[in-house]
């Protein structure tokens, strides 16, 4: 393994660890109330609400129990949350809901004295607990999965992490996904990547700005390290509760360095147009689909077309614990010669989430 791959995984050891050590932070009080349309009344921690179906703990109850977001007569929160909404406008604030005689009821977020906006329920997309404490306002995520046979001594395993930042208007992301196929008589095979993305609201609703970077390391493509970096503009085609649709459009940059053990390659430094998508799909209570992809046709290399992949499947098992199926891959139109044009494959694990479990797409 080379000092740069070494690096790669140096740096996911630290941010698994970071996320099991700050696991405690996220033990939230209590003190949340709903009242039911059908005169119930409970007292409990709310967590997120997403595909109409609000999540929450109570302390009688191991794990969360989902609710019908419009069977909810009133609630009130003295916590901070972040709602978005269908048209892509986010708010901050503590959590109401209010409603006058003969009028539909109304979420109320309040910022501050007298400072407070009020929403129609149904125009909801989503919302999680924030908090003004910095390390309270994560979400994180750690998955994973091994398979082991003594026929012929193999193994396979599969490691993801995220942290995630969401504020109002913005969010950052940090996501690390590790494979690693091996057994006895045939070389190994590892895949090591590491993104960084970020993007901000732009004043037009449902538009933003972005930019993500990247190292990837990958055995089967006998790419030592790519380095990549790019930035662009975006658009929600579609936003709604259970589904929603994003393209952005802009430039990339990146450099791969191949393995000298296989050949001598010089390093290669690529200019691209960079096209980017992201999907959410929420159906039922317990399952989620993301994917996302990015597509560089290369300007300094015409003719020549990148692209990479991921897609997961979310099952909710129980409390914070999801069975997860992931596709991944990268393709190269054109890689140097006696290297391998792709990398892909497809692992299945068990997820476990903490924190804040909102997060902007």
């Amino acid at each position: 393994m080379s000092l740069k791959t070494m690096a790669i995984v140096r740096i996911a050891a630290c941010l698994g660890a970071s996320l099991l050590a700050a696991a405690p932070l996220w033990a939230g009080e209590k003190t949340d109330v709903l009242y039911m349309k059908n005169g119930d009344r409970l007292t409990c921690e709310i967590k997120t609400l997403s595909a109409g179906v609000l999540q929450v703990s109570l302390d009688y109850v191991d794990g969360t129990i989902s609710l019908d977001w419009l069977a909810i007569d009133s609630l009130s929160s003295k916590r901070l949350f972040i709602v978005m909404l269908e048209d892509g406008s986010v708010y901050s604030g503590k959590l109401a809901i209010v409603a006058d005689p003969g009028q539909p009821a109304k979420l109320k977020l309040s910022s501050g004295p007298g400072s407070f906006v009020l929403i129609d329920k149904e125009e909801v997309v989503t919302l999680g607990e924030t908090s003004d404490n910095f390390w309270q306002s994560f979400a994180v995520s750690i998955s994973s999965g091994i398979i082991f046979a003594k026929a012929n001594n193999s193994a396979q395993y599969n490691l993801s992490s995220s942290i995630t930042y969401p504020r109002p208007r913005w969010s950052a992301s940090l996501l690390f996904n590790s494979a690693l196929s091996t057994a006895s008589g045939i070389q190994s095979s590892t895949r090591n990547q590491l993104d960084l993305n970020a993007y901000h609201l732009l004043p037009p609703k449902n538009w933003f700005y972005s930019g993500q970077g990247t190292l990837l390391q990958s055995t089967e493509q006998s790419i030592d390290l790519r380095t990549g970096i790019g930035g662009s503009i975006g658009r929600y085609v579609t936003n709604t509760e259970h589904f929603s649709l994003a393209f952005g459009g802009g430039l990339g940059w990146q450099n791969t360095q191949y393995s000298q053990a296989v050949a001598s390659t010089e390093p290669e430094d690529i200019v691209a147009l960079l096209i980017s998508g992201n999907m959410r799909l929420v159906k039922f209570k317990r399952t989620k689909l993301t994917a996302s992809f990015t597509a560089l046709p290369a300007l300094s290399d015409p003719g020549r077309f990148f692209f990479n992949t991921n897609a997961d499947i979310f099952f909710k098992l129980f409390s914070n614990f999801s069975l997860t199926f992931t596709f991944y891959g990268n393709w190269d139109t054109r890689p140097p010669p006696t290297f391998s044009g792709s990398d892909y494959g497809f692992t299945t694990g068990l997820a476990w989430t903490i924190g804040n479990q909102w997060t902007q797409r």
